[in-house]
């Protein structure tokens, strides 16, 4: 029997590890699934699956990971399969478990834009360097249109991206159709040491200029520019 190339052996575990993911995200999802990793040796396969609340995967008495390991080694042919089980420290900054809080929150009733800037909020609260929430879809009408929240740094390209973002993306189907919900979040322990972040000091400053205009406005007191 000729043997597998290794190109072959790669498209066969990256379609065994999406089946398990989605097989997680499924049966997990009541806990706050946050992704798994795998290892696979000559001796057998381990499982590490993150989750904000442990003890619904374990179950009363450890039925419920019992259960779990027997229908993944089932499932997905795994030998000598372990599985450990893992609370994720702040859920705020893991992309999956926020992608998945803001669609669960929309398809509970709570207006999107309500449920995206409370998310980033609570992003940007856990000590995040950067979040952005897009929702796509009908959003307002009939017409589908695009939607962008965004607080802090995100980079977009490039190594300091690849090293700090996390992204996940999500779905979750109402009365208008189908939400697409993507989430990126900037982790600033992950920011290299040689990396420096710059602001804006200019613009910071004119719209601050801007905002106290327009407040002493309100009250009646007229601001004249001054200039040098």
């Amino acid at each position: 029997m000729p043997a597998k190339s290794a190109l072959k052996k790669m498209m066969e575990k990256f379609s065994r590890d999406s089946g398990i993911d989605e097989y997680l995200e499924k049966n997990v999802e009541s806990a706050g699934y946050g992704g798994f990793e795998i290892i696979t040796s000559p001796v057998g396969t381990r499982i590490t699956i993150y989750v904000t609340k442990p003890g619904l995967v374990i179950g009363r008495r450890g039925t419920g990971i019992r259960e779990l390991t027997e229908n993944l080694e089932k499932i997905f042919k795994l030998q000598n399969l372990q599985i450990s089980v893992f609370e994720v420290e702040i859920p705020e900054q893991n992309a999956r478990i926020m992608c998945n809080r803001v669609a669960q929150t929309v398809a509970r009733g709570t207006a999107f834009r309500r449920a995206a800037m409370w998310t980033v909020n609570a992003i940007m609260r856990s000590g995040a360097l950067g979040a952005e929430i897009i929702i796509a879809g009908k959003l307002r009408s009939e017409r589908s249109h695009t939607e962008k929240y965004k607080d802090g740094v995100v980079p977009k390209t490039g190594y300091p991206a690849t090293l700090t973002v996390r992204e996940a993306v999500s779905d979750v189907k109402l009365k208008m159709g189908l939400y697409g919900i993507q989430v990126k979040i900037a982790i600033r322990d992950m920011v290299p040491p040689d990396m420096e972040l710059i602001k804006d000091i200019e613009k910071e400053r004119s719209e601050k200029e801007r905002s106290e205009k327009e407040r002493s406005e309100k009250e009646g007191v007229v601001v004249q520019d001054v200039k040098a």
